[in-house]
């Protein structure tokens, strides 16, 4: 039950996108005391109320949410574990083990990867404003009122909505090269060494909105077949569902009569295993398993640092 005094039906106030905006600016303040004063409908500094204030009068003063620095900590351990990049979620949880300098370790590592610290930011935002819900629900039960269903929007949305996807330019060569050499470094697969090609004949870029290259895709038609020889997107980019979106674009492309005037009837794209988890991407958009490929590692091969059979 939310700090408060006793409740009577004189309490009730609205929860505005106004005031939920002060409330949460107030719940970062963690060395001052806030309360709403639920005649006005605003957020005071518990010190403006005044020592002299009659006792009667108290009443209508509520506590705005608990939040503190363990909140704060239990909201950055979420948020990393919901990261769908490996190696920024790595990061951040070794920073959230160090012990002291937590949160500016924490801050520190996300100010190098700048679309995942707006992921952060809108993700802290939202949860807040979950956690203020919760808390103006409870009152209303105790005012004997319905409850809202106020639910904030789509961080991931609202990251996705800066990027821009375009067709290819001829200084996209060397940005695309040089992804294409750093994922070879992280991902040193035979398959993305002997079929990748760019520009292909068709090509897609994903660009932030300062105008930084992020990603692409390139595929080429061949015998009635459309194969994505390249998905690749930087890693600081990678978790915010960016890999999917320019799929979705470039499918876009794709009806039904230009597939027929191209004469494309399948459209082809080889997984490596490390990617598995993009498999419910690809199976949202209709695509279906054709093959599975094994390999195993010669016992010469290793000692010499060859490949497999």
């Amino acid at each position: 039950m939310p700090k408060g005094a006793t409740y009577t039906k004189n309490m009730n106030f609205e929860l505005s996108h106004e005031l939920m905006d002060d409330i949460l600016f107030s719940m970062e303040d963690q060395e001052t005391e806030f309360c709403i004063d639920t005649q006005r409908g605003i957020v005071l500094n518990l010190e403006d109320i005044g020592e002299g204030a009659e006792e009667a009068e108290k009443d209508r003063f509520i506590h705005i949410p608990d939040w503190d620095s363990s909140s704060g900590f239990r909201l950055m351990e979420h948020f990393a574990a919901s990261l769908r990049n490996p190696l920024l979620r790595e990061e951040l949880g070794a920073a959230l083990n160090q012990g002291r300098g937590v949160f500016r370790a924490f801050k520190d590592i996300l100010s190098q990867y700048p679309e995942a610290e707006k992921l952060w930011f809108a993700y802290k935002e939202k949860e807040m404003k979950r956690e203020i819900i919760r808390w103006y629900n409870a009152l209303r039960e105790e005012w004997g009122m319905s409850l809202i269903g106020l639910e904030p929007e789509d961080t991931r949305d609202l990251v996705l909505e800066d990027f821009r996807f375009r067709e290819y330019r001829e200084n996209d060569r060397y940005e695309a090269q040089s992804l294409h050499a750093l994922c070879r470094e992280e991902f040193p697969l035979p398959l993305m060494e002997t079929s990748w090609i760019f520009p292909a004949e068709y090509s897609l870029v994903a660009e932030t909105g300062h105008r930084d290259f992020a990603g692409y895709i390139a595929a080429a038609e061949k015998a009635g077949i459309l194969h994505i020889y390249a998905l690749e997107i930087r890693r600081e980019y990678r978790g915010l569902g960016l890999g999917g979106t320019l799929l979705s674009r470039f499918l876009e492309k794709f009806s039904p009569a230009v597939e027929k005037a191209h004469g494309i009837e399948r459209i082809n794209i080889e997984l490596p295993q490390i990617h598995e988890g993009f498999s419910r991407v690809l199976l949202r958009f209709g695509f279906k398993a054709q093959a599975v490929s094994y390999s195993l590692e010669s016992p010469t091969g290793s000692e010499t640092g060859k490949g497999s059979f």
